[in-house]
C-alpha cells in the first residue's frame, strides 16, 4: 500500500420525468453549482497529455464514439450560441478537500484527491458522491426540475462512461511487463469489482436485454492495449502521464473497472490492485498467468451464468477465475505479508475470504459484492411481481441502484457491509488526505485561493506581489518531501511566507 492511489468517476445524470436531455448542459450547469460565487477558471490544462503514449511515442488522435461527430457539432452550436469558452465548458473546480470535481463533456466527473491510505480513499470516495448530490440539489431547486445523478457506467444506449482507478507505480518497471502482469488480473478481477448490470450492450445500443452479467464495462473493451479511452478501449490503458518525477515513476490509468458503490468492493478492488502492482514491480508475476484471447475472456467472465467463470492461461491450461485469482493471491501472501500494515493485512485477509465465498456460494455476499446485492435485489422483485428479465421495469432498478441520493438510491436500502463511517465520509469533504501532495494542494485552495494564478495536478501557480511563484509538486509523490512542504504550509500565515520557506 505504499504508493499514491485515487479513482476518478464519471456520473450518468438526466432530469427526472425527461426522455431527452442536453446531457452536456446539464452537466456544466451542474458543477457551476458547487459555489454561488462567480466561477474563476484557474486550471491549468497546459499539463494534461492524454496523447502520450506509456510505449514510447505520442498517439495522433483519440478514437471516439461512432456518433461522435453529430455530438460535436451539437456542442460548437450551442457554445457559439452561448458564447460558452472551453474553461467556462469544464467549469474545473479545485476543492478545498485536495479534489477535482469538472465537467468531463457530457458527465459529472469527480476525481478523487490522492491518497495513501486505502480507507481515506473509500472516505473521498464517498465525499464525492455527497459533493455531487448537493449540487444536484442546488441546481434542481434553481431549475424547478430534479436533477438525478448515478454513479453506474452506461445509459443502455451504447455509451459507456468510465471509472478509473489510478496507481503511482516504478518506471523501471518494462510496460510489457506490466502489461503481461496486470491484463490478466483486470479480466478475472470482476468477480469481486464487477457492478452488476442487467443486459448485453454493444457501441451500437442494447443488443441482449434481460441477461445479468457481471460488469457494466465489459462489453465496451475490444483491444489488449492502447491510449484511448471513449472508443476502442484498451484492457491495459497506455495514457503516460504520472504527474509525478517521470523518470522515477509510471501512473497505472485503469479503465477496466466499474463504478461501485459499496465500500467494500471499492477497498477489495483497490487493494488488490495495488498489491499486484507491487509484485509486478519485484517481478513476481509469472508468464504462466497470461490468458489466451483476453478480448473474448473478460467478456466470457462477465457473461458466465455458471459462476464457474472458466478461463484459459495461453499454455493451454484450463481454470477457474477464482483460482486465476488465488494465484495472485498467493504471491502476495508469500512476498507481501511481512510488510505489517493494517491495510495489507485486511485486503490479505478479505481477498482470501471473498474468493472462497464465491466458490461456495455467490449470494453469501449479498453485503459486500455490488453485483451480488443488485442480483438478489432483482430476483426479489421479478419473483414478488412476476416479471420476466427482459421487463424494462427490472431495467429502471438496475438504475436506481446506483442513485446517488441516500435516501432514494436502492444501493442504500440493503444493510451493505461499511469499511468507513459517515463522520470520516463527511471529515472527507472538508479536509484532504494527510500526508500527500493532496494536503497541500487542498489546504493552499483553503487558505490562499485567492493568490493562486494557475493549478494542476503537478504544480501551483502563485501571484506574490505581482510575481508569479510555481510550486512543482512533481516531488511531493513522495512522502517524506509532502511532509515537509505540507508543514512549511501549516506554519505560513501568509502566500509570501510560504515562498519564503520553500525558497522559491
Amino acid at each position: 500500500m505504499e504508493r499514491l492511489f485515487g479513482i476518478e468517476t464519471e456520473y450518468g445524470i438526466t432530469l427526472e420525468n425527461e426522455a431527452h436531455i442536453d446531457a452536456v448542459k446539464q452537466s456544466v450547469e451542474l458543477i457551476k453549482s458547487y459555489r454561488q460565487e462567480d466561477f474563476r477558471p484557474v486550471w491549468d490544462y497546459r499539463g494534461e497529455d492524454p496523447l502520450r503514449d506509456e510505449r514510447g511515442f505520442r498517439a495522433d488522435t483519440l478514437s471516439n464514439h461512432p456518433d461522435e461527430k453529430e455530438e460535436e457539432a451539437r456542442d460548437r452550436k450551442r457554445n457559439k450560441k452561448e458564447q460558452l469558452s472551453f474553461a467556462e465548458i469544464k467549469s474545473d473546480h479545485i476543492l478545498v478537500n485536495g479534489a477535482r470535481l469538472y465537467n468531463d463533456h457530457a458527465h459529472p466527473e469527480y476525481s478523487t484527491p490522492e491518497c495513501s491510505n486505502l480507507f481515506d480513499l473509500v472516505a473521498h470516495d464517498k465525499a464525492g458522491e455527497r459533493i455531487l448530490h448537493r449540487c444536484a440539489e442546488t441546481r434542481s431547486q434553481k431549475l424547478g426540475k430534479r436533477v438525478l445523478l448515478y454513479k453506474n457506467n452506461t445509459d443502455f444506449h451504447g455509451h459507456s462512461y468510465g471509472c478509473h482507478d489510478n496507481y503511482l507505480m516504478a518506471r523501471e518497471v518494462p510496460f510489457e511487463t506490466l502489461k503481461l502482469g496486470i491484463m490478466p488480473f483486470f479480466i478475472t478481477r470482476q468477480i469481486f469489482a464487477g457492478a452488476g448490470k442487467l443486459g448485453i450492450e454493444t457501441e451500437a445500443g442494447l443488443a441482449t436485454p434481460g441477461h445479468y452479467q457481471l460488469s457494466q464495462r465489459a462489453d465496451f473493451f475490444h483491444v489488449e492495449a492502447s491510449v484511448d479511452t471513449m472508443h476502442n478501449r484498451p484492457i491495459v490503458n497506455t495514457r503516460d502521464e504520472p504527474h509525478a518525477d517521470a523518470s522515477k515513476f509510471r501512473r497505472l490509468h485503469g479503465i477496466a473497472g466499474d463504478a461501485n458503490m459499496s465500500e467494500y468492493a471499492t477497498a477489495l478492488k483497490v487493494g488488490t490492485t495495488a498489491l499486484v502492482i507491487a509484485l509486478i514491480e519485484q517481478r513476481r508475476v509469472p508468464a504462466s498467468l497470461a490468458l489466451a484471447n483476453p478480448i473474448d475472456t473478460i467478456k466470457t467472465v462477465s457473461h458466465d451464468q455458471t459462476y464457474r467463470w472458466m478461463v484459459m492461461t495461453d499454455d493451454g491450461k484450463s481454470m477457474s477465475a477464482i483460482d486465476h485469482q488465488r494465484e495472485y493471491l498467493a504471491l502476495a501472501q508469500k512476498h507481501l505479508d511481512d510488510v505489517g500494515a493494517f491495510e495489507t493485512d485486511w485486503v490479505l485477509t478479505e481477498w482470501e475470504d471473498t474468493l472462497n465465498a464465491l466458490e461456495k456460494d455467490p449470494m453469501s455476499l449479498i453485503d459486500r459484492l455490488d453485483w451480488v446485492a443488485k442480483k438478489w435485489l432483482l430476483e426479489t422483485f421479478a419473483e414478488e411481481e412476476g416479471v420476466a428479465w427482459d421487463d424494462a421495469w427490472l431495467q429502471s432498478l438496475d438504475l436506481e441502484y446506483h442513485n446517488i441520493d441516500i435516501d432514494e438510491g436502492l444501493y442504500y436500502g440493503i444493510p451493505m457491509r461499511r469499511i468507513v463511517t459517515d463522520e470520516q465520509i463527511e471529515a472527507a469533504l472538508h479536509n484532504p488526505p494527510a500526508g500527500t501532495r493532496a494536503y497541500f494542494r487542498g489546504r493552499a485552495v483553503d487558505r490562499f485561493s485567492e493568490s493562486i494564478k494557475a493549478i494542476q495536478w503537478d504544480s501551483i501557480t502563485f501571484t506574490v506581489n505581482g510575481r508569479t511563484r510555481e510550486v512543482n509538486l512533481n516531488a511531493l509523490a513522495e512522502a517524506e518531501i509532502a511532509h515537509q512542504y505540507n508543514e512549511a504550509l501549516d506554519e505560513s500565515p501568509t502566500v509570501e511566507t510560504l515562498i519564503k520557506k520553500l525558497r522559491l
